[in-house]
């Protein structure tokens, strides 16, 4: 008796179970019928930015600086002692200004015996032209007499060598009257050299940068007194690699700026490029010409030089964040005209200009994807922040700005 309702009891409670596993197991299906199928891949979030069409350049800027474009030092001839120094630093001088004088007596006194040295020799000239005068004329007396049978032939022999030996007298005293005259000649130049003057081949005015002597010392010859350099023009020196050499030529226009003189731009042209390259940098010398008649670029200033190197009329460009590489080719995700998807088009790179570059292929217009390229494909669908969907694009034709 006792077993048949424990048997009664179990089927029961399996009965039970059963049923609720049932009604469980319909809500469930009946739920997951109710919602929603999911079909297709989520839409990427992305940036674009416009295609744009217009004028590009491209730049390169060099690090350089200023140097003079010529220099002349200042130095004696001859040695001896500094009594005046007339120009300092930083004073403009004059080509053929006096700028300093050295001690002259010796000079001066050397220069008055040559003086009375000439006289005398001029003098002894004097003397020796009226001798001849007087021994040609006894000989012409002498001549007369002789071919009147009166003087003998001893006579006319001793009146010829008279007048022989006082040509050669009067020859030795021009030679000794020129001979003091390149005296007097060499003391007047020693005495020049004690004038010292800036005498530079070409140019007008410079300016003393440095000065080696003061006034008082004694110096030896060819010993610089001033440094005297020329600012305007003034000279800047870049050095450029093989990559841009060929595209520098003489006469194109450089655009320089000087940490001096924060946001300004000074003018220049490439003057002089040259012909080698230094072995130790692989880098060649190139000189740009600055106009600079105020003088406020100075010798030894750090500056920054800007060479468009290459310029196209018209073309197509974008942000060079758009770039990216699928399959070992570099494209752009093109926005297609419903905003809704992208298509991969494949470019070839040009020139940079600034965060753009220059790009040839097809079908590039409109908008491009420049953040989120890792999360889309071709046809892939996209998602535009509601501050980029506003952006129109730049039409084909017009100038980017």
């Amino acid at each position: 008796m006792k077993s048949g309702v424990r048997l009664i009891l179990w089927l029961v409670l399996f009965g039970a179970a059963g049923a609720l596993g049932w009604a469980i197991y319909h809500r469930i299906q009946a739920d997951a019928g109710s919602a929603p199928r999911r079909q297709g891949p989520a839409a990427a979030p992305v940036e674009v930015a416009a295609v744009e069409r217009g004028p590009m350049e491209l730049r390169r800027t060099f690090s350089g600086t200023l140097e003079a474009t010529a220099e002349f030092l200042v130095a004696p001839k001859g040695s001896g002692r500094i009594v005046r120094l007339s120009v300092d630093l930083g004073d403009v001088v004059e080509k053929g200004q006096l700028v300093a004088e050295m001690e002259d007596d010796e000079f001066v006194q050397a220069a008055t015996q040559a003086s009375a040295d000439l006289e005398v020799a001029k003098a002894n000239q004097v003397e020796a032209t009226n001798a001849l005068e007087i021994a040609t004329r006894e000989l012409r007396r002498v001549e007369t007499l002789r071919s009147r049978g009166v003087a003998s032939a001893s006579h006319l022999d001793a009146a010829t060598a008279e007048v022989l030996s006082k040509e050669s007298r009067l020859e030795v005293a021009r030679a000794q009257v020129k001979k003091a005259e390149a005296s007097c000649e060499t003391c007047r130049i020693r005495l020049s050299h004690t004038q010292i003057r800036a005498e530079w081949v070409s140019g007008g005015r410079r300016v003393v940068a440095q000065r080696f002597v003061d006034e008082g010392e004694t110096v030896a010859a060819n010993t610089p007194l001033l440094s005297i350099v020329e600012l305007d023009p003034i000279t800047g020196v870049i050095f450029v690699t093989e990559r841009d050499y060929a595209r520098l030529q003489p006469g194109q226009a450089v655009a320089l700026t000087a940490d001096a003189y924060p946001g300004e731009s000074f003018p220049g042209t490439i003057a002089r490029i040259a012909p080698v390259f230094r072995e130790a940098t692989r880098q060649a010398r190139v000189e740009i010409a600055i106009p600079n008649p105020r003088s406020r670029l100075k010798p030894g200033m750090f500056t920054r030089a800007t060479v468009v190197l290459e310029h196209v009329a018209q073309t197509t460009s974008v942000p060079e964040s758009a770039l990216t590489t699928r399959g070992g080719q570099t494209g752009v995700f093109v926005v297609r005209e419903d905003g809704r998807s992208v298509g991969w088009h494949e470019v070839n790179v040009g020139i940079r200009d600034g965060d753009r570059v220059q790009v040839s292929g097809e079908g590039l217009s409109g908008r491009v994807v420049t953040l989120g390229q890792q999360l889309v494909d071709h046809d892939s669908p996209i998602t535009i922040p509601a501050g980029e969907g506003g952006k129109k694009p730049v039409p084909q034709g017009a100038a980017a700005r």
